[in-house]
């Protein structure tokens, strides 16, 4: 990305870089968390849920070609609900913050994944790992228990959906 020569210019344009994703033109990760941190001082009235949502593809070529992205990325935000939040948190993963419990997610999650499968990206399928906010844990926490279960989805196959329910010790 060349960015401007004016340094004030160019320091706007580094910033948007990091708050949006160059290919789907989603929200990037770094702003994910920074929503994740608002929306976790509301969770005590109104409980919320990060979805990470992972792409299987048969071809295990790299990168995943932005056509196909930018595919997902559309049948995604079409399928989601007036107050989910899309983001691309990975080279081949999406969040989508959802109000309400991380038990309750489990059938928005399941209808996402299949509309991946059924978005017309030949070879393309998906997993999907949950983790609910809480005031106790950090952005960082919930983004990494959400990674896990999509770790662990991902080793199972497509259509898999894992929800973290681990205890503090």
């Amino acid at each position: 990305m060349q960015f401007a020569a004016h340094p004030l210019l160019a320091a706007d344009q580094r910033a948007d870089a990091a708050a949006h994703d160059a290919i789907t033109l989603l929200p990037s990760r770094v702003t994910l968390l920074g929503r994740l941190a608002e929306r976790t001082r509301t969770v005590g009235e109104v409980p919320a849920t990060l979805l990470l949502i992972g792409l299987l593809r048969r071809e295990t070529a790299w990168p995943m070609p932005a056509s196909q992205l930018g595919q997902v990325a559309a049948a995604l935000s079409a399928d989601l609900r007036g107050t989910d939040w899309l983001a691309r948190s990975g080279p081949t993963e999406f969040a989508v913050l959802l109000d309400g419990a991380a038990h309750d997610a489990e059938t928005a999650t399941n209808r996402l994944v299949g509309t991946i499968a059924s978005a017309g990206v030949e070879g393309v399928t998906a997993c999907a790992g949950i983790a609910g906010l809480s005031w106790d844990a950090s952005p960082s926490e919930v983004h990494r228990r959400a990674t896990l279960c999509l770790t662990a989805a991902r080793s199972v196959g497509a259509g898999r959906v894992i929800r973290y329910s681990g205890g503090r010790r």
